[in-house]
């Protein structure tokens, strides 16, 4: 009671999202975990919707909902090894399937999940299967991290519970989702098919073409480019400052003070404490951007190469976006003529 005495609303929920973000990659870090810049991607995703912590059921629910669809990665392998056009066909409609869950269903996370294990699955498993199995634990391992630091945090930073809930949204058009479905499979296909002919060299680009196609989803034509290109170039500034005040003191300490500091800047952003012009969606982007580049970045000062491949990162970053945007404007502009009627002589 005290702390919702203390804190507006918008205060405590920025905090809860710094500190479960900060604590994930402390520990992920901490632990020497695979990939662990994934627990605070996933601390990102599931503290950004302001609501009280999934409980152990709910947990085990979703870590076996996760499990099921990232095996459906490694079971589209085989078929993209030796069937290729057929496996295109199948990741085509497993994007369209799992955006319509987002935006015709309401299943955001579902959504994203399941477009992970259509495309990063099966291109590590081209690789290795071994390596595909390790990305589906590193991916679980990353769920339950961020989950449990919410559980630890939530009681310190909790909701008001005399705030009402929202009402749920409105659902969506079916046609209006499909719609979206189909054009978000078309945004995302070419970056993943382009991943698979090298999954090596272009692993992460697979993350950030998935992240696109969930975010132009839910953008108009008119604002994807500021939204899209926006987010992508703030996330690279960010992540380079982020980098450079890390190398004086490149400790895990430092690590997760930083963590803290970015990740509320961008909460307050997104539950509005700080003003901004920009939607909620559009910092939350940002900062999942800022990680998976973060993220390799780290990697990679381990072996002493960092600023060639951070920038091949980033450019390839670039590239993905601006395709996007543009394939946002072409396909809208062709919707616009097959709806316009037919102008009478």
């Amino acid at each position: 009671m005290r702390t919702e005495l203390a804190l507006p609303l918008a205060a405590r929920r920025t905090f809860r999202f710094a500190m479960v973000a900060a604590l994930s990659l402390a520990v992920a870090y901490g632990f020497d975990t695979s990939l662990p810049f994934l627990a605070p991607i996933f601390a990102f995703f599931l503290t950004a919707s302001p609501a009280p912590p999934m409980g152990p059921k709910g947990l085990v629910g979703l870590l076996l909902v996760v499990s099921i669809t990232l095996g459906v990665g490694l079971v589209l392998t085989p078929v993209l090894r030796h069937y290729p056009a057929t496996g295109v066909l199948l990741v085509a409609t497993g994007l369209f399937a799992s955006t319509f869950l987002g935006v015709g269903k309401g299943k955001g996370a579902v959504s994203t999940l399941l477009s992970i294990g259509l495309t990063m699955i099966p291109a590590a498993a081209l690789m290795e299967h071994a390596l595909a199995r390790s990305i589906v634990e590193a991916l679980l391992v990353g769920i339950g991290t961020a989950i449990a630091c919410q559980w630890i945090v939530y009681p310190f930073v909790p909701e008001d519970a005399r705030v009402a809930k929202p009402a749920p949204a409105p659902a969506a058009d079916a046609r209006e989702a499909s719609w979206l479905a189909l054009r978000t499979m078309l945004i995302v296909l070419p970056p993943v098919l382009m991943a698979f002919t090298n999954p090596s060299a272009y692993m992460a680009i697979i993350m950030k073409a998935v992240l696109l196609g969930q975010q132009g989803s839910m953008v108009k034509a008119r604002a994807a480019g500021k939204e899209l290109l926006g987010s992508t170039f703030l996330a690279g500034f960010f992540a380079l400052v982020f980098w450079v005040a890390l190398r004086p003191w490149p400790s895990l300490w430092m690590f997760f003070l930083l963590m803290l500091l970015f990740a509320g800047y961008l909460g307050g952003k997104l539950y509005g404490a700080i003003a901004t012009r920009f939607p909620a969606s559009f910092w939350l982007n940002t900062g999942v951007t800022m990680l998976i580049l973060l993220g390799p970045a780290v990697e990679d000062s381990k072996g002493g190469d960092l600023g060639s491949a951070f920038v091949q990162r980033f450019l390839l970053f670039v590239a993905v976006t601006v395709y996007a945007w543009c394939a946002i404007l072409v396909l809208e502009r062709l919707r616009e003529g097959m709806l316009r009627p037919p102008v009478s002589a």
